[in-house]
């Protein structure tokens, strides 16, 4: 247990989840703390420090077997009695689609263009996967048919499609750049397609939670490394989630009272305090079979626009 009142209260929230999401915590850890260390862990040492988050080791290596068996996140490979987990080539994929925007400093320019996909020629029943998964890469939907967003990496767009075999059935325009300053209709309209109201009040209940651990943990003069590894993750962790419902459009198109913006100062402002102790934590804790965990990346500092460790 922490020394620290508000990290035992979110420890203790997460593991009050049901069910509880023990894989989407080891997925976090996979992606905020390992891949950008090479990638593999040894089983021994995830249970290890998994057990300062409130996660017992029956329940971890159950849900690695699932991310192993059942869902393709992770392989293993045996290395005398010892297993070792890595993500698989398709884990790997849809880790760089669900964490590439959680470490941008900023959020691009919008010149006023929009990427429309039009989905009247499919089946009704692949129109929905593929609802779902534009949806997913932060496409909204205008209509039954019509899925539209303000930025789009058009590459990744006809490769998802192509892996769902729709890329021939789905009309996709692209229009010109134009006004960013954008209606009051428009504004109306994203307002509803993307839910904007519900996700504002998630990002401020993300703010309740974790300000007073910032406000806390910025006044220590030595930060536990335990601490900070357990505060890191579980910033990443909620962050990761509401980034997922959050189309993140340009300000343009967003209420004015929009509590993204101090939600994403907040997680890099906290993220950027815990970090050097917490790669501590991760280097005395974490080990492959060659030994600790390699030194991150030259990548892995260009979090958040710069990281100091």
């Amino acid at each position: 247990m922490s020394s620290s009142s508000h990290l035992n209260e979110l420890v203790r929230q997460f593991c009050q989840q049901r069910p509880i999401r023990a894989g989407s915590l080891i997925i976090t850890i996979f992606g905020d703390a390992i891949v950008p260390r090479g990638g593999t862990v040894w089983l021994g040492s995830l249970i290890q420090v998994l057990e300062s988050l409130g996660l017992n080791q029956r329940l971890v290596r159950t849900s690695v077997f699932r991310l192993c068996k059942e869902e393709n996140w992770l392989s293993a490979e045996q290395v005398g009695r010892r297993a070792y987990y890595s993500l698989t080539p398709q884990g790997r994929r849809r880790f760089d689609k669900a964490f590439k925007r959680v470490y941008v400093p900023v959020l691009p320019e919008w010149d006023g263009s929009w990427c429309l996909a039009v989905l009247s020629q499919l089946s009704t029943e692949k129109r929905q996967q593929v609802r779902d998964e534009l949806q997913w890469m932060g496409f909204g939907p205008f209509s039954p048919t019509l899925m539209a967003t303000p930025h789009c990496d058009m590459m990744e767009l006809r490769n998802t499609l192509q892996e769902l075999e729709v890329l021939d059935d789905t009309i996709l325009f692209e229009t010109r750049q134009g006004d960013p300053l954008s209606s009051k209709a428009l504004r109306e309209q994203c307002r509803e397609c993307w839910s904007l109201d519900q996700i504002s009040d998630s990002y401020r209940h993300f703010l309740d939670r974790f300000r007073p651990v910032w406000q806390e943990l910025k006044g220590k003069a030595d930060l536990d490394p335990q601490e900070c590894f357990i505060a890191r993750t579980l910033l990443i962790h909620e962050y990761r989630k509401l980034l997922l419902r959050d189309p993140q459009l340009p300000v343009e198109l967003l209420p004015p009272d929009w509590s993204g913006v101090a939600a994403r100062q907040l997680c890099r402002n906290l993220y950027s305090l815990v970090c050097a102790p917490s790669e501590q934590y991760i280097s005395e804790q974490m080990e492959t079979a060659e030994g600790p965990l390699p030194e991150p990346s030259p990548s892995f500092y260009k979090r958040f626009g710069g990281l100091k460790v």
